[in-house]
């Protein structure tokens, strides 16, 4: 039986469906997940998918994290659980406190959508297993509040803990303090980045398949704990 990975949609998201996508070709079963469920319907892993949930009213993520899915999401991370957030995904585990930092507007004001060379920091997270340290990948940014701030003490035991998951490389696209693109929690097992490897996962309709990596990582993370 082939592993179910769950979706959330929330009022507001637009990758939810690509993400569901990127789910099957890795070979796994995508599961839909509504903001108001109040159960994760036996999923092996989660993704929170990139969008803009509840128009980021407040601030982005925000009100997204009191969903009742966002309930079983934290007990479900907080056991284990594969959890995954891209884009507006990782500012509401960011919001959740399940991953350190903020995501801010911009330095330059502006969204900002490219294709984004990044390097692998850590091929320790249940996401990354795929990947090779030091490798670049090729994945499409596309963001309005996508620049990754918290203090020194945090940046630096994220450095330290090799927690940094994702570095920019070349440019910056948001102006993400020390070019972080993507961070993960003590555990390896919540990984949240600014980049959409959902959109890299079909040679035909993205620039290379590199991000298909992150969800084949999980399914062998699943096979293997």
């Amino acid at each position: 039986m082939s592993a179910r990975i769950g979706v959330v949609t929330f009022p507001g998201s637009l990758d939810d469906r690509d993400a569901q996508r990127a789910v099957r070709a890795a070979g796994a079963e995508a599961v839909a997940l509504w903001h108001g469920d109040h159960d994760l319907r036996e999923v092996d892993a989660v993704v929170l998918p990139g969008g803009f949930s509840y128009g980021d009213y407040l601030r982005c993520g925000a009100i997204a994290r009191f969903s009742p899915v966002m309930t079983e999401v934290v007990a479900a991370a907080q056991r284990g659980m594969p959890v995954l957030g891209i884009c507006n995904g990782f500012q509401v585990l960011c919001e959740s406190h399940l991953l350190p930092g903020a995501l801010i507007r911009n330095a330059g004001l502006h969204f900002t959508c490219l294709d984004q060379a990044l390097r692998v920091e850590s091929a320790s997270t249940a996401w990354t297993g795929e990947y090779a340290v030091d490798s670049q990948i090729v994945i499409p940014v596309k963001n309005g509040e996508g620049q990754y701030v918290a203090d020194d003490a945090t940046l630096d035991r994220l450095e330290g803990e090799g927690r940094v998951v994702f570095r920019y490389v070349g440019s910056n696209p948001n102006g993400s303090r020390r070019d972080i693109a993507g961070v993960t929690n003590e555990r390896g097992n919540v990984v949240g980045l600014m980049p959409h490897p959902e959109h890299a996962v079909d040679a035909l309709t993205g620039p290379g398949t590199d991000g298909l990596g992150m969800f084949v990582s999980v399914l062998k993370s699943l096979v293997s704990a």
